[in-house]
């Protein structure tokens, strides 16, 4: 498998009722022009899978909206409520196309860029003796996880609560650690502080970043 030849899909999270954000909903938080949860898919977008699955649940038709336009197939998940392993489990039955790995992606990412998501597939790509990349920096495990199409099953009969960890948890031998040279893996969005940090960010790097939590 090279980077020349690799096909890849990807699934963008979008379900979660942002619990830790004091009310508002992290996903719909303007960044610039746009919501955080356009930014991202956008960004994914960029670095071109075969297919894109967005999964809602809360504020299904709010996200939906914020999305409009988009090449994107949207899959509600109506137990997002159980957790994140759900929406994999929702997004993983959405696709489509037949595929060599799928990236699992969260909604709230907006540092990355496309770039830096082809950055992940090529590291993915070039492996040998491991089936699912988890990019880190400095120790701290981030997000996408690139997992490679025969996992497939697995996170289909996914548990509640746990995410792409317990695919991790069971295969360890499968587990490539990818130490990234920056932070952006690491920088997600859950609070009200982690928000202006990242308008900050953005700013700072000469990007349009007004917002505010209403």
């Amino acid at each position: 498998m090279t980077t020349d030849t690799i096909g890849f899909s990807a699934i963008v999270l979008a379900a979660g009722t942002s619990s830790r954000m004091q009310g508002a909903h992290k996903l719909l938080l303007p960044v610039g022009e746009e919501p955080v949860i356009r930014r991202t898919v956008r960004a994914v977008l960029d670095a071109g899978p075969q297919e894109l699955v967005v999964v809602t649940g809360y504020r299904e038709a709010a996200v939906r909206d914020a999305l409009a336009g988009l090449p994107v197939r949207l899959q509600a998940n109506r137990a997002f409520e159980d957790g994140q392993m759900s929406s994999v489990a929702a997004g993983v039955a959405a696709l489509t196309q037949a595929t060599d790995a799928v990236m699992v992606c969260l909604g709230d990412m907006v540092l990355l860029t496309g770039d830096d998501y082809r950055e992940l597939v090529r590291a993915f790509a070039a492996l040998r003796d491991q089936s699912i990349l988890v990019p880190q920096f400095q120790g701290q495990r981030g997000n996408p996880v690139v997992i490679a199409q025969w996992h497939l099953p697995q996170l289909l009969a996914g548990q509640r609560n746990l995410g792409c960890r317990k695919l991790v948890a069971d295969y360890p031998q499968e587990v490539f650690a990818y130490e990234a040279a920056h932070d952006r893996f690491v920088s997600d969005m859950d609070t009200p502080q982690d928000y202006e940090r990242i308008l900050r960010r953005l700013e700072s790097a000469g990007g349009s970043a007004q917002g505010q939590i209403a």
